[in-house]
């Protein structure tokens, strides 16, 4: 595969996922403008044959139904200027324009194709004013032909388009590229016949029945009020971090009581877990008792406690080096009480990891 078709494959597959169409779902507006090419007109024996290209231009207030129907109003004009005129056969000098404006009702169906580009089709109805600027025809026999009259006539046009979405630019913006043909039933405009030339005076009148057929290329934007916007972009979720090891915790014993309880021994194993997480360096270990008892006794029943917590850590995986054990007896109580009193509190030991 050549670099040019790898390229063109990867815009042809990234095309739907950047920007796929959706169906219009509500009111919209539109405008374009392009090229107009007008048949020749016939008449009794006459051809106006127009310069090409002309000018075409549209404007349209629409809304959709959610489901690729739409339905708008529609403005229209477009300009020719007249080439030359045959008359029975034979060429004749000829000068003028011709210029048209409607009014039409359109109905339309976008063919979703999940992609980008949308196709659609419609057909349109109203009514169309066919006007003759500044025309002249001959000198024909020593009279000239001329004609500045305006006619209107049922109109009515079918569209072949497709559109592009832009809403990774701008949401509901649409550029179309389309195709329309446009008529109306023939229109009977005003012929005066003046002598010899075309500010001479009119010596007589007709009218002239020249078809109108009108093929126009255009290209142009829509915008859809309610199409939908993109999501906001979301800023991305910092990870949360996870909760610091606990460095103090406290183990709580029965009254005159040294040996552990099961939620005892849980504390100790939380406490060794997480001396190994936050890489202690030491562990203090201190003992505490209430003041039911004498200090004496309380003093060596903080000292069991605090060594049943030690051999606990030990058992844990902790190495006994790294274990200070101290005993403060009743001298340093959590909750300060009376002498004698029996707080739950204070029959404790402190594990500090440092």
């Amino acid at each position: 595969m050549t670099l040019r078709k790898a390229l063109l494959a990867a815009t042809v597959l990234a095309l739907p996922a950047a920007a796929q169409a959706q169906p219009v779902s509500g009111l919209y507006v539109g405008a374009g403008a392009g090229l107009n090419f007008h048949q020749e007109s016939r008449a009794e024996g006459q051809r106006w044959e127009y310069k090409h290209p002309g000018f075409a231009g549209v404007a349209s207030i629409g809304w959709g139904f959610g489901n690729g129907l739409r339905a708008e109003i529609e403005g229209n004009y477009r300009y020719n200027e007249i080439d030359k005129v045959r008359l029975n056969g034979a060429r004749v000098a000829s000068a003028g324009q011709v210029q048209q404006y409607g009014a039409m009702v359109n109905v339309l169906y976008d063919i979703q194709t999940g992609t980008a580009f949308t196709p659609y089709l419609g057909v349109g109805a109203g009514y169309g004013w066919f006007e003759t600027n500044k025309v002249r025809v001959g000198p024909v026999a020593g009279n000239v032909l001329t004609s500045e009259d305006t006619a209107g006539n049922f109109a009515y046009q079918g569209i072949a388009g497709v559109g592009y979405n832009l809403g990774a630019m701008v949401p509901g913006l649409t550029l179309t590229a389309e195709y329309r043909f446009y008529g109306t039933l023939d229109p009977k405009v005003d012929v005066d016949v003046r002598r010899s030339a075309a500010n001479g005076p009119v010596i007589g009148s007709a009218k002239a029945e020249p078809t109108n057929y009108n093929h126009s290329v255009l290209i142009g934007l829509r915008y859809a009020f309610n199409a939908p916007r993109p999501a906001p972009a979301v800023a991305p979720v910092a990870p949360v971090a996870p909760p610091a090891a606990a460095r103090t915790y406290l183990v709580f014993f029965d009254w005159d009581r040294a040996d552990l309880t099961d939620r005892a021994r849980q504390i100790i194993t939380e406490a060794a877990q997480n001396a190994r997480r936050v890489s202690s360096t030491r562990i203090e270990v201190a003992g505490h008792a209430d003041r039911s008892g004498t200090p004496q006794y309380n003093q060596r029943l903080s000292q069991r406690r605090a060594d049943n917590v030690a051999a606990e850590l030990v058992r844990q995986g902790i190495a006994r080096n790294e274990i200070a054990v101290t005993a403060f007896g009743e001298s340093r109580p959590l909750v300060p009480t009376a002498d004698g009193v029996r707080e739950p509190q204070n029959r404790r030991v402190e594990i500090v990891l440092r």
